[in-house]
């Protein structure tokens, strides 16, 4: 057990909550006002660790903070030691969950260790909107009309890896796509040179949550704010008057720009990539020691 003093563990939670309290006033404050973002919307929509989850601090597991109370903890998976603070255990996982996290295992490493690709040019928000006014964004403007949108899907090989990027192509897009993808085959496609890959970080950070720590949860979702940022810049949408500046793919130096910045996100996450690898497999060594026999488990991050 690791041992957090009376000093640390509340300066840690503080400089959490003066981190991520921008984040969460942002949301909370559009919200109240039901004003839509299509940028930063996804980072609570899509993934669902709400406002409030992401303000909470844990340590992870396995730590004493002395002199916490029930009063001043975060989560309600935590309990009072018999050392005067509070904990949490590795045996308070849910053993139900233990396939999920030989899953993950599994999925992080095997992505850590694929040769990451940088020749998609974000043409899955193109895919999208392929042959269809139905438009995921109905309230921000196009740059292109449909017509030359089309024919810019058209000329292009779609060469899109992450399959929940994929399941929104429309269907005159999806037999284009190079690969045919599906959820059971995720972990044979996903690879670090994709944005959305990288974006989902964030979700397998907070999917254990309070078990790995709240710092580590803060590092992946300011990954995604910034994945997300190049994610809609780089798609079909006009964004400028929220202040995001397009990346032209249609163009050949707008395809230069996307690649670069994607190598760019690409090297910031893999050391988050690398820490969650690391956590969730000292948490399936732990639960997997105090656990008894595990039921059905979740398969996937979904």
């Amino acid at each position: 057990m690791t041992r957090l003093c009376r000093d640390e563990w509340p300066a840690r939670r503080n400089a959490h909550a003066a981190r991520v309290r921008p984040w969460v006033a942002d949301r909370v404050s559009r919200s109240q006002f039901a004003i839509k973002h299509p940028v930063h919307d996804f980072l609570f929509e899509y993934y669902s660790f709400r406002p409030a989850h992401l303000a909470r601090w844990s340590p992870g597991f396995d730590v004493v903070c002395e002199g916490m109370t029930p009063e001043t903890c975060d989560w309600a998976e935590w309990f009072e030691s018999c050392d005067r603070g509070m904990s949490l255990l590795a045996a308070r996982f849910k053993p139900r969950r233990r396939a999920y996290l030989d899953w993950a295992v599994t999925f992080l490493r095997t992505t850590v260790e694929r040769e990451p690709t940088f020749h998609c040019f974000g043409l899955h928000e193109w895919a999208m909107v392929y042959r269809t006014t139905d438009v995921r964004h109905s309230r921000v403007p196009l740059r292109l009309r449909h017509g030359e949108l089309d024919a810019v899907v058209e000329s292009l090989p779609l060469r899109c890896t992450h399959y929940d990027a994929f399941r929104f192509f429309t269907p005159a897009a999806v037999p284009m796509n190079r690969t045919p993808l599906t959820r059971v085959t995720t972990t044979d496609h996903d690879q670090p040179g994709c944005i959305h890959a990288n974006m989902d970080l964030y979700k397998f950070a907070y999917h254990v949550a309070p078990f790995l720590p709240a710092e580590l949860t803060a590092d992946a979702f300011e990954l995604a704010c910034a994945a997300r940022a190049i994610d809609m810049r780089a798609s079909p949408y006009d964004l400028r008057e929220l202040g995001f500046d397009p990346i032209r793919i249609e163009t050949r130096d707008g395809r230069d720009e996307y690649v670069a910045a994607q190598k760019e996100i690409a090297a910031k996450a893999m050391p988050v990539r690398l820490r969650l690898l690391a956590d969730y497999e000292s948490l399936r060594d732990a639960v997997n020691s105090v656990a008894s026999p595990a039921g059905d488990g979740e398969m996937s991050p979904e």
